[in-house]
């Protein structure tokens, strides 16, 4: 699948077509919407360490980092931390190939609950407000409403696992609950706070990116002016129904591009992002309102289509005519997108 890569002499982002070999990830470049048949590059994953989450950028909080044995490091990123965790078991369990008693040993870590001994509630909080190591607070987006200093539930998951807190995502919801509990911090926004009223305690808190927290003390909405929203706040607010890397075409150089799309329902929009880019701003999207979705024919180039695409190709008619033509990357993930998309519009 597709996942942005850091370069090791120039430090920018590029998206790459990865494939996981027994004993290699091998990553390809893709250009005019088409995978090139030989590898840009390989990484060896004999002697290779994995850091899952990885913290290390603040604007990018979904990245695996693989250290090789020759101690070079490569930053991959991922749309959600579902399939980041769904990467990084696949490229752990590669790795290990060779060792099943480890992979038995990981699986069982993984699956294991067993919380620190002597472990202080007081001590964790202190390090989340630290200011170079703590957790990131952002202003966020629930229902229409802003809120400033917040941090999402798997946010907060991914940083206790970082820190050593936990070992698994299910003891570091746990320790979370905990600190909800002791009021150290608090739900806000609507999906949040529903889930406090719970009848069972393991629901109380979400390990989601769409469920807001934030410190007991702070304040509760940020009280800026809309000028300082640069996009809808409406349009952004919400659910995330489904966010992944497809190719687009543009509409002026009709070129291909590999973009981050991101569905939202109630309001229901299609936003995408270009994964190459620091700031997560979406440079452009529309309403699904009114739109028309289908599925293109593989066998030749339709009509509006430049260039020798791979395939898979759907299209997305606005009803204000405006035709987007986009590649997934393989069939059955165009016909989910589709089924994503139709009952939207």
């Amino acid at each position: 699948g597709f996942l942005p890569l850091q370069g090791h002499i120039v430090r920018n982002w590029k998206v790459r077509w990865f494939v996981l070999l027994q004993d290699k990830l091998l990553y390809y470049k893709v250009e005019g919407g088409k995978k090139e048949p030989s590898p840009k590059g390989r990484i060896l994953l004999d002697g290779c360490t994995i850091i899952c989450p990885c913290l290390e950028y603040e604007n990018r909080p979904l990245l695996i980092k693989l250290k090789t044995k020759t101690n070079t490091d490569y930053f991959l990123e991922c749309c959600s931390r579902e399939e980041r965790d769904s990467w990084a078991l696949d490229i752990t369990g590669a790795i290990h190939a060779g060792h099943p008693v480890q992979v038995q040993e990981l699986h069982r870590m993984k699956n294991s609950f067993k919380l620190l001994e002597n472990i202080s509630l007081h001590d964790i909080v202190e390090r989340m407000y630290d200011s170079s190591t703590g957790i990131k607070l952002t202003r966020n987006l629930d229902q229409g409403n802003r809120y400033k200093e917040t941090f999402t539930g798997s946010a907060l998951v991914d940083w206790l696992i970082s820190n050593s807190f936990a070992v698994s995502r299910f003891e570091a919801v746990t320790l979370a609950s905990m600190l909800m509990d002791e009021n150290f911090i608090r739900p806000v926004g609507v999906r949040s706070t529903e889930a406090t009223r719970s009848s069972d305690p393991s629901e109380k808190f979400l390990d989601d990116s769409t469920a807001l927290y934030m410190f007991a003390e702070s304040s509760k909405k940020n009280t800026s002016s809309k000028e300082e929203v640069h996009f809808n706040i409406s349009e952004l607010s919400g659910k995330i129904v489904k966010q992944g890397f497809l190719v687009k075409q543009g509409h002026k150089r009709k070129n291909w591009k590999v973009r981050k799309f991101v569905l939202r329902a109630d309001p229901a929009f299609l936003h995408y992002y270009d994964p190459t880019k620091e700031e997560n701003k979406p440079v452009g999207g529309f309403s699904l309102r009114g739109c028309l979705v289908s599925a293109l024919e593989d066998n030749g180039v339709p009509a509006g289509v430049k260039g020798n695409v791979q395939g898979n190709l759907f299209k997305i008619i606005t009803k204000n005519d405006i035709h987007y033509y986009i590649q997934a990357s393989s069939k059955a993930e165009r016909v989910q997108w589709i089924e994503a998309i139709k009952p939207l519009t």
